[in-house]
């Protein structure tokens, strides 16, 4: 019951939004009593926040799954990594925007989350990459995670991107190129730009 709560809670909030969502609309939706929703969460905001980190799992896990398929393609497998985040980023924007405004403190806790992992993640990409030649040897990986770290982020930002001028994939895959062409090996390079013509995408 307790999966089927944060499952059909992370629904709501994706859709309707964080603020807007109450108790009895959940309990309601689920066709349960709301004192069943109570025994597991005694408050809005206990259910708020395992349900942000119900959701941030949910995406480690589809990201780890990515990597896991092929561990040897780290140019592949960061653009797959970007159509996944894309995704996401279009069906959870407003609920983040909520997050930070409402409950700013949950927001910060996912977003330390977010850090650690990501940094994680890149570092590892860098050093598989390093290890098949893909990468330069000479890159200081943790200024480099660092850096994709920070750039990604202000994509996000819609008072240098604004909405109706650049569309958020389409930067996404963009910063991605600008990225791997900074620290590439020739070798590195002819794989990216393989990619990028199998898959149709600007050189």
């Amino acid at each position: 019951m307790k999966d089927k709560i944060l499952h059909k809670a992370s629904e709501l909030f994706i859709t309707l939004g964080v603020k807007s969502v109450t108790m009895d609309d959940l309990a309601e939706k689920m066709a349960i009593s709301k004192k069943t929703i109570y025994e597991f969460y005694p408050n809005k905001y206990d259910l708020i926040k395992a349900t942000t980190e119900y959701l941030f799992e949910k995406i480690m896990d589809e990201i780890n799954e990515i990597c896991d398929k092929d561990k040897t393609s780290p140019i592949k497998n960061l653009f797959e990594i970007n159509r996944y985040v894309n995704q996401r980023l279009n069906e959870d924007s407003n609920t983040e925007f909520q997050l930070q405004k409402y409950y700013p403190d949950i927001y910060e806790e996912i977003s330390d989350k977010k850090f650690k992992v990501v940094i994680e993640g890149i570092t590892e990409n860098l050093e598989i990459g390093i290890e098949h030649g893909l990468y330069r040897k000479d890159i200081d990986v943790p200024v480099i995670a660092r850096f994709y770290f920070i750039g990604q982020g202000t994509l996000k930002n819609r008072d240098l991107f604004p909405q109706d001028h650049f569309k958020l994939s389409q930067l996404l895959d963009q910063y991605l190129i600008y990225h791997i062409r900074a620290i590439a090996t020739d070798k590195g390079i002819k794989k990216l730009e393989n990619y990028l013509k199998k898959n149709d995408k600007n050189l």
